[in-house]
């Protein structure tokens, strides 16, 4: 079933489709630019066959979105929220830090929140008001003053519940491209915003790539993956429950599993087959599983530098020695060590992002955190003593750059003092 991939399999199918959908994407945004809330709204009616009224979702479709939800998955959306919210909080930096590292020489970084930033949260196969929570919470926690949010029509009412839960400010019931150039342009409804955070589709990808300079994103984020690294000390079934799991997500999801044993693919093939054959979503599994499959390295070292090279969004760890191997792990979104710890933890309950660079971008990228939502300035005080002490360098080395002006910056602070006639 799990085909044997060659290896660089994985790095030339999930390179991102987002050139292709370019022209596209600065079409829709340049109408957004010109026609703000009526080109959203001829979209919305073109794609989503939806004719909207107005963008803005109203406070009483949020209190109906909860008589419409179960009060039990109310609760454990609560749950979550508190476990997300404190796991971010961790995270936090101090909003000023000072430090004398030399008599009269303070230097330091002030951290500030951004004001304003706006959240992306997919609709279409499948609504994820679990996503919810993980775009807006960190940026509550974080101290952004407004956070807005985008979200196809129609919404599902349990993600009205979760963004309402995590403290949304605004919530617009549009998707796609032209929701990324709402929020980046403004339009008569949207306020725009510094920075857009979230997963989405090629479309959406392309847009936040478009967009950015304009505003600031987080990092492209596009269909899910999975990477397992195993050895003969796993159990075959938790691992194929994992991979399934992530190809039950968009037919143009994938996995990996990389292993030292033949005999492991094998089982965890076997496995893989029980668990799709009943699968409610069995058809988008299969389609899954075109993009994936496994790979046999001689042995854990080579087949934990493979995955280094494949750096996937999700990487779980069921080996003899996880710590061992957890150690020489460099790119991957988010870790899931030990048998005990499916990738549906992070994804719902154990407080870790779930908003993750894909297709490699773990090489580059940090999954959604706090820091995302703030921004650093350094500090620096000088006293005359100070200032007396850094005055040699200054003055050398600007005027070996040919800048007097600084020079003359330091010279007018500290006049040199001028010489007597007995010197």
């Amino acid at each position: 079933m799990m085909q044997q991939l060659e290896e660089g399999f994985w790095q030339r199918n999930r390179s991102s489709k987002v050139d292709d959908v370019m022209e596209t994407a600065r079409n829709i945004i340049a109408d957004v630019q010109k026609d703000g809330d009526k080109a959203i709204k001829a979209y919305t009616e073109k794609f989503d066959k939806i004719k909207l009224d107005r963008l803005q979702v109203s406070r009483e479709e949020i209190e109906e979105a909860y008589e419409k939800v179960d009060p039990e998955l109310v609760e454990e959306l609560e749950n979550a929220a508190y476990n997300i919210e404190r796991f971010h909080k961790m995270q936090l930096p101090q909003d000023l830090w000072l430090s004398e590292v030399e008599p009269g020489i303070t230097l330091g970084v002030k951290s500030t929140p951004l004001e304003r930033v706006g959240c992306y949260i997919p609709g279409g196969r499948a609504s994820y008001p679990s996503t919810a929570l993980m775009c807006v919470i960190p940026a509550r926690v974080a101290g952004v003053d407004e956070v807005v949010c985008c979200t196809p029509a129609p919404i599902n009412p349990a993600t009205l519940v979760a963004l309402d839960i995590a403290g949304v400010d605004e919530i617009y019931s549009i998707g796609g491209i032209q929701a990324i150039a709402g929020m980046a342009l403004g339009t008569e409804s949207i306020e725009p915003v510094q920075k857009i955070v979230g997963p989405g589709n090629v479309f959406v990808t392309a847009a936040k790539t478009l967009l950015r300079g304009k505003i600031e994103i987080d990092f492209p984020a596009g269909p899910s993956e999975a990477g397992v690294l195993a050895d003969d000390s796993c159990d075959p079934a938790y691992v194929a429950s994992d991979l399934v799991a992530q190809a039950e997500h968009d037919p143009m999801s994938a996995f990996i599993l990389i292993t030292d044993s033949e005999d492991v693919a094998k089982a965890v093939d076997k496995e893989i087959e029980k668990q799709v054959k009943d699968a409610p979503r069995k058809e988008i599994i299969m389609a899954a599983m075109k993009n994936s499959g496994y790979i046999v390295a001689d042995d854990m070292e080579i087949a934990i530098e493979m995955m280094n090279d494949v750096a996937p969004e999700h990487l779980c760890i069921q080996t003899r020695d996880v710590m061992d191997t957890l150690s020489k792990v460099k790119n991957a979104g988010s870790i899931f060590v030990g048998r005990y710890t499916p990738i549906a933890a992070g994804d719902y309950a154990s407080g870790t992002n779930h908003v993750l660079p894909t297709a490699s971008g773990a090489k580059l990228y940090s999954g959604l955190n706090v820091a995302h939502f703030r921004k650093t300035s350094t500090v620096q005080m000088l006293s005359k003593d100070g200032l007396d002490i850094l005055s040699p360098t200054i003055r050398k080395i600007s005027k070996s750059e040919g800048l007097y002006a600084h020079c003359n910056s330091v010279d007018i602070r500290l006049p040199k003092k001028k010489k007597s006639k007995d010197e």
